[in-house]
């Protein structure tokens, strides 16, 4: 059963690059950006996160929240947030629970092989937690700012 715009957003609690815990449902009041991604350090993830960061004030402006979710450990969660001054929580789903339950992981291939990971889906969950708006399979250069301007856009 695939998640829609209008369906209520899987509830998760999370750890993120610090060990602080994040739970979805007390955000509740605040628009959410869930941001799936493969893999810290590399060329396109890097790209997908420092845009989000460049474009962060202008997210806060509108009552918005910026997480990213990958399967990597907090070790290197805060290798990356540090190496770009990354301004928002990366949070650890080491298990690919959370991925799972919003459909950002599955079967995937590279050069004729299959492999499980992560899928670059986003999310947006409205301030009463559904889920406002859907990006599937996103260029990771080009999707902060896609998302910036849908929400400035109302759209």
């Amino acid at each position: 059963m695939a998640l829609e715009i209008g369906d209520r957003a899987p509830d998760f609690s999370l750890l993120d690059t610090y060990g602080n815990s994040v739970t979805l449902s007390a955000l509740k009041g605040k628009r959410v950006i869930l941001y799936f991604y493969p893999r810290d350090n590399t060329p396109g993830c890097t790209k997908e996160a420092c845009g989000f960061r460049d474009r962060y004030a202008q997210f806060q402006d509108h009552n918005t929240l910026i997480f990213g979710i990958s399967t990597d450990d907090a070790k290197s969660h805060q290798k990356f947030v540090e190496k770009f001054e990354l301004n928002f929580p990366l949070l650890c789903d080491v298990d690919a629970s959370v991925a799972t339950a919003y459909e950002s992981y599955g079967k995937k291939q590279m050069m004729g092989k299959e492999y499980l990971g992560i899928f670059r889906n986003t999310f947006v969950i409205d301030a009463e937690g559904n889920i406002e708006k859907i990006y599937r399979l996103v260029k990771a250069d080009l999707h902060p700012a896609q998302v910036l301007e849908d929400i400035l856009s109302g759209g």
